[in-house]
């Protein structure tokens, strides 16, 4: 059996333009079951796309991309109830309240006993007390957890996640981080986590690709990429892959 059918994630040369302009530029990686990855890269590196592609919402110019088994997009419909995404920069509707959200959320994924659902979720995520509270009406770490609960309402076993903890206080973020690692622990999920924050990901991913203008430049655990380029933290090793020191230096 080869890597492509063994991977739960599997990108092959997967190339995406726009006007002519390579926003993915022929990236290829595996994601086994039950591990956390880390995608990086500067503004306009292509991380963003490269996940909008993983879920079907956007058809590569080139390349394939399969996840749980399924080309996407065209075999999505096949694998979108097992996975799901999170992220702070996409909005909920704000007059309908937390519980309508959740459960209009819990219905498109098919989720059983979405009432026991969603108070099994509120308890463990804290939000009792505001789920009849309109959506828009929620501060922006209650709306952080609340997009957390959605993602994890059909229990996941891929789980895209586009800067969870972005323009959160570090007492906030630690406590998504938490019930994140939590979540993986006991489901066994596959996590690929596009992030600036690079305490986040040394914390939570076993594997980190490095992308830039489109393709990874690097891609390795983070203890190796720690190692490789003599630095003590992943944001020193983030500047120097974006300074392009690595290969200056290497040309001296």
């Amino acid at each position: 059996m080869d890597a492509q059918n063994t991977s739960v994630i599997a990108v092959d040369r997967l190339v995406k333009r726009y006007k002519g302009v390579a926003a993915v530029d022929g990236i290829s990686f595996r994601l086994a079951r039950g591990t956390v990855t880390g995608l990086l890269g500067g503004n306009g590196a292509g991380k963003t796309t490269t996940i909008a592609m993983i879920m079907g919402l956007v058809t590569p110019t080139s390349g394939t991309v399969t996840v749980l088994g399924a080309e996407m997009p065209r075999e999505r419909h096949r694998v979108l109830h097992r996975m799901n995404f999170e992220s702070p920069y996409v909005d909920m509707p704000m007059r309908l309240t937390v519980r309508q959200n959740l459960s209009v959320f819990a219905q498109l994924y098919a989720v059983p006993d979405i009432g026991e659902r969603i108070a099994s979720l509120a308890a463990d995520l804290d939000l009792i007390e505001f789920l009849d509270r309109p959506t828009g009406k929620l501060s922006a770490g209650q709306k952080t957890r609340v997009s957390l609960a959605k993602s994890l309402l059909n229990k996941p076993e891929v789980l895209l996640l586009d800067e969870p903890t972005a323009s959160l206080d570090p007492d906030t973020a630690d406590w998504v981080r938490s019930r994140l690692e939590q979540y993986c622990k006991d489901r066994g999920a596959t996590v690929l986590l596009a992030s600036h924050n690079m305490s986040e990901v040394e914390r939570l991913c076993e594997r980190v690709i490095i992308m830039k203008k489109g393709r990874i430049e690097d891609d390795d655990t983070p203890e190796r990429l720690l190692s490789r380029y003599s630095r003590e933290t992943l944001e020193e090793v983030f500047l120097d892959v974006a300074r392009g020191r690595r290969q200056s230096e290497a040309a001296q």
